[in-house]
């Protein structure tokens, strides 16, 4: 467990710690901002306990009804505060008919930034922060999977495929993402720099497990994945130049050219089968699927303003701990 980062996170993480310790009312989280570091962190903890825990806290807490109230009421504050922070009543074909058009203004790429003026140190800390997203990267959009049918589900099937490795251990996104990370001098156990990640990077990962755990949730979560998907290959490709251009190694040039490709196909087959089948479908569930995409972008965005405007003048974006 990571040092707590307010009174949410220091209760729940005692409540954790000892199962006669209750963790902090309801009260407490409707208070909270819905983006600060104790919220995130707190609800990142609580999400956690779906994929690989913690160590000293029992796997049978997942589901531990002492704790749901105080998942409900943080995650239904960040749920809000995202609601209310994007564009409501979009259709999907608004919300992807700007992602298919990479912007002429990159001043707040990240990927822009690391491929022209990136140092080897920034993107070392932008791999460490990536690697709470990238080393779970495809397992909470398989949540969704038993939610769909017909043309999503084949669809969303065939893209996890390739995520995993089509077969391959060696060759699956999280195991290339850790061979970058060795290749950069990093550690590669997951969740190894849960305490170095500021709240605008626990987001980014809580977002998408937010809407992977709720099936009413299914369109949100494909318009996120819709949405990494579009947006990954440009990305990608100007990522793949900073590895190059700062020399940080094979595995780590490996990683983005593997996703210029992969998803240039994937967005093909994530618009016309995945979203095309599910709207087919559940025609209602067109704006979920607009606001899961448009959810993403914003979560992202308050990322990429927390590494660029520390980069820009000279500090380091972690949390805490130096690489």
């Amino acid at each position: 467990m990571p040092y707590p980062r307010g009174p949410i996170s220091a209760g729940l993480f005692a409540a954790l710690g000892s199962s006669g310790r209750t963790p902090p009312t309801v009260d407490v989280a409707a208070a909270a901002d819905p983006y600060g570091e104790d919220l995130q962190l707190a609800l990142y903890a609580l999400y956690e306990l779906h994929y690989r825990g913690f160590a000293g806290v029992a796997d049978d807490r997942e589901w531990d009804p002492v704790l749901m109230p105080l998942r409900q009421a943080l995650e239904g504050r960040f749920l809000s505060a995202l609601r209310a922070d994007v564009l409501s009543g979009r259709s999907t074909d608004e919300a992807f008919g700007e992602l298919l058009i990479e912007a002429t203004d990159q001043q707040g790429s990240v990927a822009h930034y690391l491929e022209h003026e990136g140092e080897l140190w920034q993107i070392r800390e932008y791999a460490a922060l990536r690697s709470l997203y990238h080393l779970k990267e495809a397992d909470p959009h398989a949540w969704v999977i038993p939610r769909l049918r017909g043309r999503a589900k084949a669809g969303m099937v065939a893209i996890e495929y390739d995520e995993f490795g089509a077969g391959r251990a060696e060759n699956v996104h999280a195991q290339l993402f850790a061979d970058l990370m060795t290749d950069l001098g990093l550690n590669t156990n997951y969740g190894h720099y849960l305490a170095a990640a500021p709240a605008p990077a626990l987001a980014v990962v809580n977002v998408m497990t937010l809407f992977g755990l709720h099936r009413a949730l299914r369109g949100a979560l494909v318009g996120h994945f819709a949405c990494v998907e579009v947006t990954s290959s440009p990305g990608s490709r100007r990522l793949a130049a900073a590895m190059v251009r700062t020399g940080a190694g094979s595995a780590a040039e490996r990683f983005y050219d593997e996703h210029v490709e992969a998803d240039a196909v994937h967005e093909q087959v994530v618009r016309r089968e995945v979203i095309g089948g599910l709207l087919a479908d559940e025609p209602h569930l067109d704006s979920d699927v607009a606001f899961g995409a448009d959810a993403t972008v914003h979560v992202e965005n308050r990322l990429a303003s927390h590494l660029l405007n520390h980069w820009q003048t000279g500090r380091s974006a972690l949390f805490s701990e130096q690489l």
